[in-house]
């Protein structure tokens, strides 16, 4: 499947909007066209600066969603008119609510205690008919043996369509690539950061308005100062130099090449810097 791509800090971030993400998406499963969706904003884009292996883990997925604002005036200035937010918590509700009428199933992995399992039960009842086919609360480290042999078991019994995956950037997105092989019957992961504990209300969303002005992150950062302290009031300037001096030619980000990507319209002129 080929979908086009803009380039925002050489990650390649999917021309989509939520219509096009789900059609993606269904098409993906009843073709059995395995992969996983990186929802991507500033935070992960920032992070793939300093980490090769997290920039080709993000352009590798089958869909690096524009999650944040930035995202998409990036896409925008590039021509790319078509581009619009693709924020987590409104991707699953998107998936959710029209899987019901198609009979696709779905995981939630991740959250702390007892959160997959009030995930299922607030979407089943937003959605009646939804499949929820399994849940787990992982360990706060990486699985033992054991523990991923319980998971397999779980996954090979269940066979879920949609495993979600509600860890954090960039554990998700690792978690997702080193186990999309070994999770064979799951057919496409999505790593939705914390839409668990936004849709559960275990964490307050931010208003709308907020939200399509791309001031989400100080709405957040008043939540929770110290833990999204560096992120926020570290990433965002750095973010917004590296912006800059791509856009203005001054600097080239070139990325990966991809299965998944089709040649984009992105900044490929030599570095000036």
């Amino acid at each position: 499947m080929k979908v086009e791509k803009c380039n925002v800090l050489g990650v390649g971030i999917s021309v989509i909007d939520q219509t096009r993400a789900r059609e993606i998406l269904f098409d993906a499963v009843r073709s059995v066209e395995r992969g996983y969706v990186a929802v991507t904003g500033v935070h992960g884009v920032s992070e793939a600066q300093r980490d090769a292996e997290l920039m080709r883990i993000l352009n590798d997925a089958l869909l690096c969603t524009p999650d944040g604002m930035p995202m998409v005036w990036m896409g925008r200035l590039q021509g790319h008119a078509s581009i619009a937010r693709v924020y987590g918590p409104d991707l699953m509700l998107n998936i959710c609510e029209h899987s019901v009428a198609a009979g696709f199933t779905h995981f939630f992995y991740g959250g702390s205690a007892g959160v997959p399992e009030q995930l299922a039960d607030t979407l089943g009842g937003r959605f009646p008919g939804l499949r929820v086919v399994g849940t787990l609360s992982p360990p706060f480290r990486p699985l033992t043996p054991d523990e991923l042999a319980a998971l397999q078991e779980q996954v090979r019994q269940t066979q879920p369509d949609f495993f979600w995956v509600g860890l954090s950037t960039p554990k998700q997105e690792r978690f997702m690539s080193a186990h999309l092989p070994l999770l064979r019957e799951a057919k496409v992961m999505l790593g939705v950061g914390a839409a668990f504990d936004l849709l559960t209300g275990r964490v307050r969303q931010a208003p709308r308005w907020m939200q399509r002005s791309g001031l989400e992150w100080l709405f957040r950062f008043t939540q929770e100062p110290r833990r999204l302290a560096e992120r926020y009031m570290v990433n965002n300037p750095l973010f917004i130099g590296r912006a800059a001096a791509q856009l203005l030619r001054l600097r080239s980000y070139r990325m990966p090449h991809s299965s998944q990507a089709a040649p984009a319209s992105a900044d490929t002129h030599e570095d000036l810097t």
